[in-house]
């Protein structure tokens, strides 16, 4: 008889968060499956509950997961949770669950905290339509097609960032997306949670020379449906500096300058060649 995967989601920060039923599915598992085993020795040591686990994170995932589909397959039940809020959203525990669905396994969720929508509830911007877009890869050529795939998108977009990448992450959303609103969203359910609504370019402003502490949110507001504004041929060139010196060909900085411009590409190219002389 086959066992089942439970999806347990964990608090983000404040242990109230933990509902009872997430508490039941750890207490009734035979296992667990944590990304750090030792965030979640705490949170067992707190609920007086005492389980075997097995770490599973990104560099073990495909042992490890071998390992729980068996021991699932020969009859056990796994819990599985992460360092804080819902597992399978920005972290390996996607591919368990893949694993164990295409091997006929029953997946089972038991709700909890997610530190995206909680953001988005108390950011103040838009919340019928957004986009959870994770973290920005530190990859530069994948951070700049990242950046490029949501310059245009219209819905409400959702960053997670750690604070030591937070400056160059806002400046890099500020060159792609311009000033737009943003709430800048620290420590969720904690002591120190603050939510800040200010713009991309006020926050630049703010955090350059600081050293950020506490993980993040940002909540950014999507393109404005009815965007007008009419670039001068000056505009265009500086947007196409800022996409040149980002490390994108000239010839491609010009034609990305053209298209959000409505500007002829070879007169933008013409004046880009003479600011590299």
């Amino acid at each position: 008889m086959s066992g089942k995967l439970y999806v347990v989601g964990t608090p983000i920060g404040n242990l109230s968060d933990f509902s009872p039923r997430a508490v039941q599915a750890l207490q009734d598992c035979d296992f667990i499956a944590a990304e750090d085993t030792r965030v979640t020795l705490k949170l067992l040591n707190h609920f007086e509950i005492k389980k075997p686990m097995i770490s599973y994170f990104e560099h073990n995932k495909r042992e490890k997961g071998e390992q729980i589909l068996q021991k699932i397959l020969q009859g056990e039940c796994c819990a599985l949770v992460t360092d804080a809020g819902m597992p399978a959203i920005s972290d390996p525990g996607e591919d368990l669950v893949d694993l164990c669905l295409n091997n006929g396994v029953t997946v089972e969720s038991v709700p909890g905290p997610t530190a995206f929508a909680t953001a988005v509830a108390v950011s103040g911007l838009p919340s019928g339509r957004f986009c959870f877009e994770g973290f920005l890869s530190v990859n530069k050529p994948s951070r700049r097609e990242h950046l490029n795939e949501i310059r245009d998108e219209k819905r409400t977009l959702v960053f997670y960032e750690a604070p030591h990448k937070l400056v160059a992450t806002l400046h890099d959303l500020y060159d792609c997306l311009g000033d737009r609103r943003v709430a800048i969203i620290k420590e969720l359910t904690k002591l120190h949670e603050t939510v800040e609504r200010t713009t991309l370019g006020a926050a630049c402003e703010r955090y350059d020379g600081t050293a950020p502490k506490g993980e993040y949110v940002l909540v950014i507001e999507g393109k404005p449906q009815t965007q007008e504004t009419v670039l001068s041929l000056e505009d265009a060139v500086a947007i196409a500096k800022r996409l040149r010196d980002s490390g994108i060909k000239i010839n491609e900085a010009a034609k990305t300058a053209a298209k959000e411009s409505g500007l002829k590409k070879n007169d933008i190219y013409k004046l880009l060649l003479e600011d590299e002389k």
